[in-house]
């Protein structure tokens, strides 16, 4: 982390009042305690939707102590505060890492993505649960040569895929969800698992089916053992069937989607202090030691700190406060109530 003199910015930046590294609940919930001040927020996730943990790892898990809801699902929890700030307008840059920080000379914070995406705001608020959700890279030799070339964890523009022959490998709910939003855009499409089940919806399974009926996508029980091809341009893929049986598959692109692990990721790079992974914060404004960065949910650390969603949602409840002050120096901070002031309740729609 380290300042950057005004002749040294990009030419295509986007001001805001708030950047939000995390798009899970907490991050979530934090846009709408902002957006109660007023104060306009981005959210940068590695996931390509919004839900962090929730819905990425247990999705249809029943969740039992959110206040006020008895029961509860990750996906179920996830739309409804996508619901409830949908009035404030926040953007999301979804399947972006946050990579860069810089402060500027003017005191605000510069951020950039590992897609291009720039960001300046004064305040930075890490939501990042345990970390970055980083892809598992398959165990093939030489993987490495491919990445960001033919071999791809994510997608980010359909068009990139298409009239090229993709081989997809998974069985959970990405790797069939670019099965059927890519079919109709690749030359040929191949999907392999390494057997005849998957962990992905059912509607999407049988979608899947029926094109492999159709002749549109082709489907092996098989893994990938090998890939072939120069200078990181993929020409063709080994595969291995459940009978040992080897035969070599054409592919320009192959779409490893193996689940994801957690990591703290560039973060650790930010400059800020770090105690075992986690940023510790004050307990007043869930402040980092370096001024204008916060931290709140699962990634702070404190002392008696609960790693419960509920704890995370009061800490954006505070954090917000403090940032007015930040975003808004020379203004006021009243505080309302959403059941008392008709000005809350018109940001909110339900006056």
């Amino acid at each position: 982390m380290n300042s950057m003199a005004p002749g040294d910015l990009p030419p295509s930046r986007t001001e805001t009042d708030v950047i939000i590294i995390g798009a899970g609940p907490i991050g979530l919930f934090a846009v709408f305690e902002l957006g109660l001040l007023d104060l306009k927020c981005h959210l940068i996730d590695i996931l390509d939707r919004p839900g962090g943990q929730c819905t990425e790892l247990y999705p249809e898990k029943p969740i039992y102590d959110i206040p006020g809801v008895p029961v509860v699902t990750g996906q179920e929890l996830t739309d409804r505060l996508m619901q409830q700030i949908r009035p404030f307008g926040a953007q999301f840059h979804f399947s972006e890492m946050a990579n860069r920080l810089h402060r500027l000379e003017d005191g605000r914070w510069q951020l950039s993505t590992d897609a291009g995406t720039v960001l300046v705001a004064p305040v930075i608020v890490v939501a990042a649960g345990g970390g970055s959700f980083v892809p598992k890279r398959p165990p093939i030799a030489g993987i490495e040569e491919y990445e960001g070339k033919s071999v791809f964890y994510a997608v980010r523009r359909m068009e990139q895929f298409r009239g090229r022959d993709v081989l997809i490998a998974g069985g959970g709910d990405s790797a069939l969800d670019w099965t059927l939003n890519l079919a109709p855009v690749a030359n040929r499409l191949t999907l392999v698992h390494h057997r005849d089940g998957f962990r992905a919806a059912q509607h999407s399974v049988n979608r899947m089916r029926e094109l492999v009926g159709e002749g549109r996508v082709n489907f092996h029980v098989a893994n990938v053992k090998a890939l072939h091809g120069a200078n990181g341009q993929l020409e063709a893929v080994t595969l291995t069937g459940p009978d040992k049986k080897e035969w070599r598959q054409e592919a320009n692109a192959f779409l490893p989607f193996f689940g994801l692990t957690i990591k703290l990721g560039p973060i650790a790079e930010f400059g800020l202090n770090l105690h075992e992974n986690l940023i510790p914060v004050d307990t007043a404004k869930f402040e980092s030691s370096t001024p204008g960065i916060f931290a709140i949910g699962d990634i702070n650390g404190y002392p008696g700190k609960l790693k419960l969603i509920l704890s995370g949602f009061h800490e954006a409840a505070l954090m917000a406060q403090a940032a007015f002050h930040i975003c808004r120096p020379n203004e006021k901070l009243r505080f309302q109530y959403t059941t008392s002031s008709s000005n809350l309740q018109k940001k909110l729609g339900v006056a």
